[in-house]
């Protein structure tokens, strides 16, 4: 019988530190992804915020690509143009020395005829004065004369329509040469224009190459950290693991003690990782009093708690959470308005007696949770009688 006893203890000291183990497990799963989502979230605004980046650097390289492009076309427009009026701008120098050598020629022609016709004139004066000619080489020479004199106006006239053409020609030139001086300076612009363009194109594409840069810089250390989380994850897992299992090991001990002191009385339990009173074994129906009955089990429970306290660690942070609880019955009375007030109250009882017995209050802590965290459902007497109770807790602070 003493076998069985003590194995049936030491099964049921095992199961509450199992529990305490599998819920500090699920507390690290959940730290870790809120880590993992964080640093995702963080990772995926810097990389949209880079790709924004990148998206209005190439848009303004497409944009300069564009103007880069038309500015070379008008380029070549001027530069066509300029070949252009060069070619015009000769033709109208060589037309005008072309002019002005048949104007030469004409001047001279003139000149000459006037001399003939002075000549011939003088001649015929003189021949006329002297009586020596016949009539008819008189009137010959005569037609002579006149023939000169129409020539040397016609090449009087033509003389004034080569220099008008001269005078339209030297306009044109000049003219053209004003244009040509104009296209050259719309070259240069155009020209400078378009070196400006390749030089903001180039830093344009250096600072892609920079963004780059970064962007690859900081996908590395996203992925450094993304390592580090992860030891740092196993560290704390392993941490963690080592903690539960030492304050697993203290609570089974504590529990395993209480049962030695408290024995095998028929309203005091453990349930799950629970040491459980019933509440008539501490309170009176309606109060949150603690009756002697109850104080003498309190107290056996402070002083089992103290010696188990100087065993534990300093830096195993650990806490005796109360819990009260009632069963469904409502409640009104002067003193307790609800089941939540008497439910509070009555864990509050417990914590002020664990102070007094000597446990130091910041490992203590009190919550009521009136009828609404049941053991069993139902309405029957015993179901309400076992939903009346104080449960004690060890676990972490």
């Amino acid at each position: 019988m003493t076998t069985l006893a003590r194995r049936r203890l030491r099964t049921t000291n095992i199961w509450p530190g199992f529990v305490d183990a599998l819920a500090a497990l699920l507390m690290v799963v959940i730290f870790l992804l809120m880590v993992f989502v964080l640093a995702q979230v963080f990772l995926s605004e810097t990389l949209s915020g880079r790709d924004r980046a990148l998206l209005d650097l190439r848009n303004q390289v497409d944009e300069l690509a564009d103007l880069l492009s038309l500015e070379r076309q008008a380029s070549a427009g001027l530069r066509a143009n300029l070949a252009q009026l060069s070619a015009d701008l000769r033709a109208s120098l060589v037309a005008r020395d072309d002019l002005g050598g048949a104007l030469r020629a004409m001047s001279e022609r003139a000149d000459q005829a006037e001399r003939d016709a002075a000549r011939l004139q003088a001649a015929l004066t003189t021949a006329i004065e002297a009586g020596d000619a016949d009539r008819a080489e008189l009137e010959a020479q005569s037609r002579q004369v006149l023939s000169l004199a129409a020539d040397i106006a016609a090449l009087q006239a033509l003389k004034q329509d080569l220099e008008q053409e001269i005078l339209e020609l030297g306009r044109r030139a000049d003219t053209t040469a004003e244009a040509l001086i104009a296209e050259r300076e719309l070259s240069e612009s155009a020209r400078a224009q378009v070196a400006l363009l390749n030089r903001q194109m180039a830093a344009l594409r250096e600072q892609i190459v920079q963004l780059n840069a970064a962007l690859e810089a900081s996908e590395a250390e996203v992925h450094a950290q993304n390592v580090q989380i992860a030891n740092l994850g196993e560290r704390l897992n392993a941490a963690l693991a080592t903690r539960v299992q030492e304050l697993a090991r203290y609570r089974s001990e504590f529990f395993g003690r209480l049962r030695a002191v408290l024995g095998d009385h028929p309203d005091v339990r453990i349930v799950g990782d629970r040491f459980v009173f019933q509440s008539e074994v501490l309170f009176d129906t309606g109060s949150a009093a603690i009756g002697l009955e109850g104080r003498s089990q309190l107290e056996r429970v402070a002083a089992t708690l103290r010696e188990l306290a100087a065993e534990i660690p300093e830096d195993l942070d650990w806490v005796l959470q109360i819990n009260g609880h009632t069963d469904k019955v409502p409640i009104f009375t002067a003193r307790y308005a609800s089941n939540w007030d008497l439910s509070a109250a009555r864990a509050i009882s417990v914590v002020q007696l664990m102070i007094d017995q000597g446990i130091p209050p910041h490992r203590l802590a009190a919550a009521g949770f009136a009828e609404f965290d049941p053991l069993v459902e139902g309405d029957t007497p015993e179901a309400l009688r076992r939903n009346r109770r104080i449960e004690l807790k060890l676990t972490q602070g």
